[in-house]
């Protein structure tokens, strides 16, 4: 181990982003404990969402899996995105089969990008790239800040607070371009669906969601 890495792990021990217990050695990105028990989706479970061909992820969204996302979103724990980034690519490439030309991902408002420090489906879609080895592309803007969709209540209201609010970036061609179109939770699929029109407005052929979670 570097020497560097060996005080850094003295001083901020790594931890599971799952349950938060201090990793033991040989456990790399989280615990033994949380691989075995946490809210794995199974084949074939894949989440229907307007627009989309198909959208995968490979946890529900429920037992330890929300306070790991809140980590990752609203405490800084923008690393965690090595890890769930990691499970994503394994999902998309065991259950989607068919070809895809590019990665993108559900952008964030400017202005809110600037708040966190970092956009959180950027880190996830630029770790699945790296595993995939297939382009990532930055496609879509957001126009329009919205309130956050997971404190906005039913689905008619989640599709309302993001209707319009996303539009592909000026002069994007993507005739017949199969998409891998990236988000880090899935409950109504609405942000999905606004970013998939964009796309498909755009010239896409094919858009397949990919998220680390997904609820209901």
């Amino acid at each position: 181990m570097r020497p560097l890495r060996f005080l850094a792990d003295l001083l901020y021990p790594p931890k599971c982003p799952f349950c938060g217990r201090i990793l033991e050695r040989g456990e790399e990105g989280w615990c033994a404990s949380c691989q075995e028990e946490l809210p794995w989706t199974e084949p074939g479970e894949a989440k229907a969402v307007e627009l989309c061909d198909a959208c995968l992820s490979p946890l529900w969204y429920k037992d330890s899996v929300p306070k790991a996302m809140h980590r990752y979103k609203f405490e800084g724990g923008r690393g965690h995105a090595r890890l769930f980034g990691q499970l994503m690519a394994q999902c998309i490439q065991d259950r989607w089969e068919k070809p895809a030309d590019l990665i993108t991902w559900a952008p964030l408002h400017p202005k809110r990008r600037r708040e966190r420090g970092y956009d959180q489906a950027e880190l996830l879609a630029r770790r699945v790239g790296e595993l995939t080895a297939l382009p990532v592309e930055h496609t879509l803007e957001k126009i329009r800040a919205t309130s956050v969709q997971s404190q906005t209540g039913e689905d008619e209201a989640r599709k309302a607070n993001v209707q319009g609010a996303y539009q592909a970036l000026p002069s994007l061609d993507l005739t017949d371009k199969r998409i891998i179109l990236i988000d880090d939770v899935a409950t109504s699929g609405a942000t999905l669906t606004e970013c998939a029109s964009a796309l498909r407005q755009a010239g896409a052929g094919v858009v397949v969601g990919l998220t680390f979670a997904r609820a209901r």
